[in-house]
């Protein structure tokens, strides 16, 4: 009994554990289906997040067949023209216009344009007035300063772009200038006639003889010098009081009429009229001008023959007027001629600017005592310049000179370069100075500049940095840039050619067909469809390049 009562007790609870976890399992649990639900909703959060592009990783959507979103990292900064056509056309389908977001680059467009015609834009998107080609978009980085220009390090390594630091150090100029040998004339001599007379015997007998001082170059017959000779004699011969007064008055008469000291005491000494006068070299040089042959007749006052001396020798440059302020009177210059090198001192700077070369003459002046420089030589000259101390300086390839200021392109980071406004100093092997605009240790593009500025259109970046208000414009005195191409013509409208014209290598043009403006000169009354030609062309601010010269290459007519 008492074991039969066990079993069924056993049994009871056995059955009744059974029935409870049962209708345990089937009663739902609000906290576990909360946590479930709450779950879920993570699991389409992190899905959404992964779905989501931020501008700071530049990511693009695109979708797949099925109609998915697919991410990618696309940057439209590496696109080439065939893809920034690729990506009007998208735009002009889905309504897209300069200042709206693109939906597949999540970036502003700025504006469009054309990448051969640079400087135009335009605020929707659409064909080229210019070229047989669609308008290209312009982004903005969101992910960095709008005053930078973005290039990926792959496009860097293409363009071959190479990189430099602002340094600081002392600076020192060295003005180079090709000299010419010219005549001391300070050291020059004129011999004239003192007396009238003729020549008798010439010692020199052509220009540029070499003579040495004293030496006797041609001797003179004076004849009214003969009879004050006689007369001086004849006093001097005399005795008796008073007649001391009279030779000294005989002397005047002779220093009167010409004679010198020399030639005087010489009648004196040897109580002998001299009946012929040799005039001798008072310097050593070179004759330069010859002005009598023997028997030549002579008036007094009359240029017998010129002299000049080869030591010291002037040797002048012609140095640019914005250069020659930086040169100082007695400062020490360099001469390379014939392998050796001569110094000597700056004498001076001729107070005076060449009107055609705006050049200013800086005059050196050198011992040259062998000779072996002569007028009408060509020297290479250092002239010392200005020294700064302390200057920063880089790598004159590294400025721009946009014709109103000068500009750097300063890598921010390693994919951003922003332009920078500086102001320049003095140049010295290669480098320039800064005066402002940097700070030393700054990383700067040395070389790439201008590819830079064909690939991320830096114009539009540089135009950023014009005044609101800019002022009149001027005009320019330089001619504009000529280019020349050869081209086919497609089609012929008043003032304006369509041309399938070839490469032009000097503006990175491809091949293409595009429109021409015409200059009012020219008469293309003789030129049809299909004629080939040979064009001359410029670029203009505004509108279609201008057709300057065309050459008829099918026949010899020049349409003018």
């Amino acid at each position: 009994m008492n074991k039969s009562f066990f079993v069924l007790s056993v049994s009871a609870v056995v059955i009744a554990g059974l029935l409870i976890g049962w209708l345990q399992a089937a009663e739902p649990e609000p906290h576990q289906h909360g946590d479930a639900h709450t779950h879920h909703m993570n699991d389409e959060a992190d899905d959404d997040s992964q779905n989501t592009s931020t501008p700071d990783a530049h990511t693009n959507h695109q979708h797949d067949a099925d109609g998915t979103a697919a991410t990618t990292t696309e940057d439209p900064s590496d696109w080439g023209i065939a893809q920034g056509e690729a990506a009007t056309r998208r735009h002009i389908e889905q309504g897209i216009k300069a200042g709206d977001i693109d939906p597949v680059t999540g970036r502003e467009i700025l504006y469009y344009h054309d990448p051969m015609v640079p400087g135009r834009q335009f605020d929707a998107p659409g064909k080229s007035p210019f070229m047989d080609m669609m308008l290209v978009p312009m982004y903005a980085d969101s992910g960095r300063d709008k005053g930078t220009v973005t290039i990926s390090p792959r496009i860097q390594q293409n363009l071959g772009i190479r990189f430099a630091t602002v340094q600081r150090g002392d600076m020192h100029t060295e003005i180079t200038a090709i000299g010419s040998v010219a005549w001391n004339e300070r050291k020059r001599e004129v011999l004239q006639a003192r007396a009238n007379g003729f020549v008798e015997k010439l010692h020199v007998r052509a220009e540029l003889d070499n003579v040495k001082k004293g030496q006797a170059l041609l001797e003179l017959y004076v004849p009214e010098w003969i009879a004050m000779q006689e007369d001086y004699l004849l006093l001097s011969r005399m005795e008796g009081e008073g007649l001391e007064a009279l030779r000294a008055a005989a002397k005047q008469r002779m220093r009167q009429a010409g004679m010198n000291d020399e030639q005087i005491a010489a009648v004196s000494s040897r109580q002998k009229v001299l009946s012929r006068v040799t005039v001798r070299a008072p310097i050593s040089g070179v004759v330069t001008a010859l002005n009598v042959r023997e028997g030549s007749t002579v008036m007094t006052g009359m240029p017998l023959l010129t002299i000049n001396a080869l030591s010291p020798i002037w040797i002048e440059a012609e140095v640019p007027e914005s250069e020659a302020v930086q040169l100082k009177v007695g400062t020490a210059a360099t001469i390379q001629h014939g392998g050796r090198s001569i110094t000597g001192p700056i004498k001076t700077l001729l107070p005076q600017v060449n009107a055609m070369t705006r050049t200013q003459k800086a005059r050196v002046e050198i011992d040259n005592p062998d000779q072996q420089l002569v007028p009408g030589m060509f020297v290479t000259m250092s002239l010392p310049g200005t020294t700064v101390r302390d200057a920063l300086y880089v790598p004159s390839e590294a400025v721009i000179y946009t014709g109103k200021r000068q500009l750097v392109l300063v890598k921010t980071d390693q994919e951003a370069f922003q332009p920078v406004i500086v102001s320049t100093g003095i140049e010295q092997d290669g480098n320039t100075q800064i005066v402002s605009g940097l700070r030393e240790q700054q990383q700067i593009v040395r070389s790439g500049q201008f590819l830079i500025e064909s690939e991320a259109s830096l114009r539009g970046l540089l135009a950023r940095l014009e005044p609101k208000e800019k002022p009149a414009k001027t005009v320019s005195s330089s001619a504009p840039e000529i280019y020349q191409t050869m081209a086919e013509i497609t089609a012929i409208e008043d003032g304006t050619l369509t041309l399938r014209h070839e490469k032009v290598p000097a503006l990175g043009w491809p091949a293409m067909t595009m429109d021409f403006a015409l200059a009012a000169e020219l008469d293309t009354t003789a030129l049809k469809k299909g004629d080939r030609i040979h064009l001359q062309f410029v670029l203009q601010d505004e509108g279609a390049p201008k057709i300057m010269v065309i050459h008829r290459l099918n026949n010899t007519e020049n349409a003018r």
